[in-house]
């Protein structure tokens, strides 16, 4: 289960805004019969959600400098277009990683994205940017 603190915040806010909504909408002791249970459950989610730890644990500098994505085949796009990925390291040394998506071929490149490439795998024009 990923996210559970940010989900508890949510549902928390969720069940306690519901509960002013009821009391508001439903007057008397039918609305507080509803609107009482799930404000006290949403405000003790709320404490239980403040009181966990941070769940993403930061990346470190090497698993950063080593990341790579998948190289992996994708298919066709919308009206049979070539997909591809491009990832650029924002940290220095710059970095540009190109995934063409028909043959999955992964290749890095020094530096930003280029203006032109073609996969040196299969030959595929992925882009021409001409200024």
């Amino acid at each position: 289960m990923k996210h559970i603190r940010t989900n508890l915040f949510i549902a928390a806010w969720v069940l306690i805004l519901f509960s002013i909504a009821i009391t508001a909408g439903l007057p008397g002791t039918s609305g507080i019969l509803i609107a009482a249970p799930s404000g006290l459950i949403g405000g003790g989610m709320l404490i239980w959600a403040i009181g966990m730890k941070n769940e993403p644990k930061p990346m470190t500098d090497n698993e950063v400098a080593n990341w790579a994505p998948d190289a992996e085949i994708m298919g066709p796009g919308a009206g049979g277009s070539i997909m591809f990925r491009v990832d650029t390291t924002l940290d220095s040394p710059i970095r540009t990683s190109i995934l063409c998506g028909p043959c999955g071929h992964l290749e890095w490149v020094d530096g930003a994205r280029p203006k032109m490439y073609s996969c040196a795998s299969c030959g595929m024009i992925l882009w021409d940017e001409e200024e």
